[in-house]
């Protein structure tokens, strides 16, 4: 192994419950009488892509929505939220990126998020996570298919020309596993606060927190007990 790809920025950060809050400040600007609580935004992460899921919602009350100019609200509340907010990486990230480093791995973040999300999140965690250590960042402009396609994996590996076989995924969601899965990867699933009920058994392995440990299983391909 040597490349590990970070899958989301909800992989990095625990962002879940500002991005709910966000949507639903959008909602309200946008005049709707939506509201998501938190069981049913868990339900709707299932599948990955925000306007996605906000055309979706849609089309189930059977209303006509701008789910273009309602996500960009969206994006622009979340990231003046985590610019402004405390956020911290979830547990062993930081640590496992300063490790890959010292080893020599490369290191990436593949999503198909917007690049000023990704932007906000990284400056939001500047003291822990040096976004430097990137050695590639991959947003929804650079993928044919936002995931669960394989699309933004198989443009990484052919970045940071890898393959398959010598890349590990860290995936939050179960698009993103089968993305990584699909792309032919070994992947770690690595569940938020909000996410930790779905279905992640396509995955290799599934964890509630990353470690050097971890890294070291696979780097000598040992199995995981």
């Amino acid at each position: 192994m040597s490349a590990v790809l970070f899958g989301s920025i909800g992989s990095v950060v625990e962002t879940s419950e500002v991005q709910r809050a966000a949507f639903n400040e959008a909602f309200q600007k946008h005049g709707l009488d939506w509201k998501w609580t938190r069981d049913e935004y868990q339900d709707l992460l299932v599948h990955s892509g925000g306007r996605h899921r906000i055309e979706a919602y849609a089309n189930s009350r059977g209303e006509n929505v701008d789910a273009a100019a309602i996500h960009r609200m969206k994006s622009d509340i979340f990231q003046q939220a985590i610019r402004e907010g405390s956020m911290k990486p979830r547990p062993g990230v930081a640590e496992l990126i300063r490790d890959a480093k010292h080893r020599g791995l490369k290191v990436g973040l593949v999503t198909t998020t917007s690049r000023g999300n990704i932007e906000a999140l990284l400056c939001s965690v500047a003291r822990a996570v040096d976004a430097r250590h990137f050695d590639l960042i991959v947003d929804v402009t650079q993928a044919a298919e936002p995931k669960p396609s394989p699309d933004c994996y198989k443009f990484a590996m052919q970045q940071l020309r890898e393959d398959a076989d010598s890349c590990i995924a860290f995936e939050d969601n179960v698009d993103g596993v089968t993305s990584a899965k699909a792309a032919g990867l070994t992947c770690v699933a690595f569940p938020g606060n909000n996410t930790a009920d779905h279905d992640y058994s396509a995955s290799d392995f599934c964890t509630q927190e990353l470690s050097s440990a971890l890294l070291d299983q696979y780097l000598t391909a040992k199995p995981i007990a």
